[in-house]
């Protein structure tokens, strides 16, 4: 009887992605705080007329408005709704119940990579600082196993997400902030004398320079595991500049699709490599929130996840009711390099692969902090 009513629970959520343990190369990229509103239905038709965190309503509603949120949507994200809708998968439109969460407590960044990459939402409290994680992520898990010592590799905008991914510990080839890139060949050099000439710095880095130093590595070194961490839109977001925020989604949309070009164009990585696209966090439902995320705020927990290329099945957006959590990304990681992930600390299992709709199978995987209801 427990085996039919767990057969009959399984039927009811569909999740869906493929199995596929041979999957040989794995990129993985981070939109640091963008909420799944936009993901799913576009420019918020309020927001954009707003003069408080607009700088022309018109014009935005030129660019980024339409009579439906897919028409908006596709505008804003065209890689996304044209080429992954159509060939991968789309979770988290809430409209649906199809709902993607974080499980750690705090909902911000730190917390929020931690849990991404390591598979556990840590309890203790850790602010976004230059703390050295103790947790053991996928990443430097990988890098253990022969198919891909010395072929896994980050590239991140916010300059705490080495301190996430503890790069001194594992000696990993992560490049953060403002850092140097270290190679001496000509496209290097360019790239560190233009971030020695930027004038103004923060914790992140203009994204497009994150984005030309990763491309460049993928062309010469060809990781086998590549994290691309963006991060300019949360920046955006807390200055409460939604047009800009709306931009520099639709320039992270480009830069995607050109490392897909890219990587579908490379015989190394053609047909071979699967993209896992998320966020570390979401941003408040109301519009007098959107721009903030914290505990208190509520819709912070509230993600979404996008995935294509090898071992994922083109389902497109996911409309069936549904709840995955942010923290099952690791070991669905290791899961498509067909390894399981193993760490120091208890991780919840990987998405179930299956070219069948099926939920989430796993002792380990508790129902989160911030579910729909709250």
């Amino acid at each position: 009887m427990k085996a039919l009513c767990l057969l009959l629970f399984l039927s009811s959520t569909s999740l869906l992605i493929a199995q596929s343990p041979g999957t040989r190369n794995i990129f993985i990229i981070t939109i640091d705080g963008v909420r799944w509103q936009e993901i799913f239905t576009g420019a918020d038709t309020g927001l954009i007329h707003d003069p408080r965190f607009v700088s022309d309503t018109s014009l935005l509603q030129d660019v980024y408005g339409g009579d439906s949120p897919e028409r908006r949507r596709e505008k804003l994200l065209p890689f996304f709704w044209q080429v992954i809708a159509r060939k991968g998968q789309l979770s988290g439109n809430r409209l649906y119940q199809n709902k993607v969460n974080v499980s750690n407590f705090y909902k911000i960044s730190y917390p929020g990579y931690n849990e991404i990459f390591t598979g556990y939402a840590d309890p203790r409290p850790v602010l976004n600082s230059p703390k050295p994680n103790n947790n053991i992520n996928v990443l430097e898990y990988l890098n253990t196993q022969e198919e891909y010592r010395g072929r896994v590799a980050a590239f991140c905008s916010w300059d705490i997400l080495p301190y996430v991914l503890n790069e001194t510990r594992n000696s990993l080839p992560i490049n953060g902030g403002y850092e140097s890139v270290e190679e001496a060949d000509s496209a290097s050099v360019v790239i560190n004398q233009v971030q020695k000439n930027v004038q103004v710095r923060n914790h992140c880095r203009y994204d497009a320079l994150t984005f030309v130093a990763a491309k460049e590595y993928i062309q010469r070194e060809h990781p086998r595991v590549l994290v691309l961490g963006l991060g300019e839109t949360d920046e955006f977001a807390h200055q409460k500049k939604y047009d800009l925020y709306l931009q520099q989604l639709t320039a992270i949309d480009k830069m995607i699709s050109d490392i897909w070009y890219l990587v579908q164009t490379d015989p190394f990585y053609r047909n071979n490599t699967s993209f896992i696209i998320t966020t570390d966090h979401g941003r408040g439902r109301k519009p007098t929130a959107w721009y903030a995320h914290n505990l208190f705020v509520k819709g912070s927990g509230e993600t979404w996840q996008a995935m294509i290329g090898a071992g994922i099945p083109a389902a497109g957006e996911l409309r069936e009711n549904g709840q995955i959590f942010q923290k099952q990304l690791a070991a669905t990681i290791a899961a498509l390099a067909g390894k399981r992930f193993i760490s120091n600390h208890a991780a919840a299992e990987a998405l179930v692969l299956s070219g069948q709709p099926l939920a989430v199978v796993s002792a380990g995987i508790d129902t989160g902090t911030d579910m729909a209801r709250k």
